[in-house]
């Protein structure tokens, strides 16, 4: 059983995009959250104080995941339950948290839909990025869309969606019918990954997930499927807020 994978370094663009695509999309939430928060006239110091919270929130989420990828923690298959299930379900609170709550309904209320559409495109240069890694026998197969992946469309699609709820000539029905692909299609994703690691080993014992346990790629579940499970539900709660307007 393949417990620990080849050597990588931050000179490989398919490993440094692990390091870029989450720090984009941090600037990119603290963007978001000045812009909801003017168009939906809030006072300046509710302002600052949101993007106060999302730096600092963020701060901690993305340290405490780097260091407990970093202190080999993750990898601790033998424990019951095993620590990477507490991290899984720890990402599902947070992405709950961040969509379900007053700060989700901000951002849904406030951005453009088109916005929220568009965030969601950078699910493409992460499966390319994933791919690379494939390719160069971090990753599974399974996991890259060679194999059981197939998350690269939502993130090509959003660009198109984006562009066409932008210029005026997208409903909703695209948009909805657009936001449950893309839901059950990261869904997919993250069932194969879970079901790929040590303690199933559904797709054979030369075909484990172990990568996303080392920094950086802890960030893939921590950060990038994050945004992407909280993005579409902010998208469901944007339309629901549209459902009388239209996108």
């Amino acid at each position: 059983l393949a417990m620990t994978m080849p050597a990588v370094t931050l000179g490989d663009p398919a490993v440094l995009a692990f390091l870029i695509i989450p720090f984009c999309l941090l600037a990119a939430l603290l963007w978001g959250t000045h812009v909801a928060s003017r168009r939906l006239g809030e006072e300046d110091a509710t302002r600052r104080h949101a993007i106060l919270i999302t730096v600092v929130v963020s701060t901690v989420w993305m340290t405490a995941t780097w260091r407990a990828a970093e202190s080999g923690v993750l990898r601790l298959w033998d424990v019951t339950p095993p620590p990477f299930a507490l991290f899984v379900v720890g990402i599902v609170c947070v992405t709950v948290s961040l969509a379900c709550s007053g700060y989700g309904r901000r951002l849904a209320h406030g951005l453009p839909l088109w916005a929220l559409i568009g965030i969601q495109g950078f699910r493409l240069p992460l499966e390319l990025a994933m791919h690379a890694l494939y390719e160069r026998g971090v990753m599974p197969e399974q996991m890259s869309y060679s194999g059981r992946n197939f998350d690269i469309v939502t993130g090509v699609i959003a660009l198109v969606v984006a562009w066409l709820v932008f210029v005026g000539r997208a409903g909703r029905g695209l948009v909805l019918t657009w936001n449950v692909l893309g839901l059950l299609l990261v869904l997919n994703v993250v069932t194969v990954g879970i079901l790929s690691t040590p303690r199933f080993r559904l797709f054979g014992d030369d075909r484990v997930n172990v990568f996303v346990t080392y920094t950086p790629f802890v960030w893939l579940p921590a950060v990038m499927v994050l945004a992407a499970l909280a993005g579409h539900l902010i998208v469901f709660r944007a339309l629901s807020a549209r459902k009388h307007d239209g996108p």
